[in-house]
């Protein structure tokens, strides 16, 4: 599956489908691997980084509770009334957080609130910035000090 792009709007496109795949998960209850194979059949992977993509489903998959556990100290709602978008979203962002060193922490942020600036509700982006700038604080210490 690696296809060698890593360029930064590969990466990004990689986040996009990511949370498209991500939002398909939460309303079929479709494991990574069937939403994961729907999307290399019906898209266009070559300016994807697959890598990241197959890394982002598997892992979030693998670790959802723990990833959500984390993140709900910090949210300012009752998790029951996240949307799906945001869900998916925050655990993207928590998931590079926690688990992804080499990608900065102010980037794992900068590019969750981009996905809720382009498919969230109209302010949800600094909901999702507030969580994980305080979830980075937590995690990330060494680099947001």
């Amino acid at each position: 599956m690696a296809d060698g792009n890593k360029s930064p709007a590969a990466r990004s496109k990689a986040r996009r489908f990511a949370l498209q795949a991500l939002y398909q998960m939460q309303m079929t209850a479709c494991s990574h691997y069937d939403v994961l194979s729907e999307f290399m059949a019906d898209h266009d992977m070559k300016n994807v980084d697959t890598d990241l993509l197959s890394n982002l489903l598997g892992g979030i998959e693998a670790h959802k509770e723990n990833l959500f556990d984390a993140l709900v100290p910090f949210m300012e709602r009752e998790a029951d009334r996240l949307d799906p978008i945001e869900r998916a979203v925050l655990m993207i962002g928590a998931f590079e957080l926690s688990f992804c060193p080499e990608v900065p922490y102010r980037v794992a942020i900068d590019e969750s609130i981009e996905l809720s600036k382009r498919f969230g509700a109209t302010e949800s982006h600094r909901f999702i910035n507030a969580v994980l700038d305080r979830l980075a604080r937590k995690i990330r210490i060494h680099e947001v000090i």
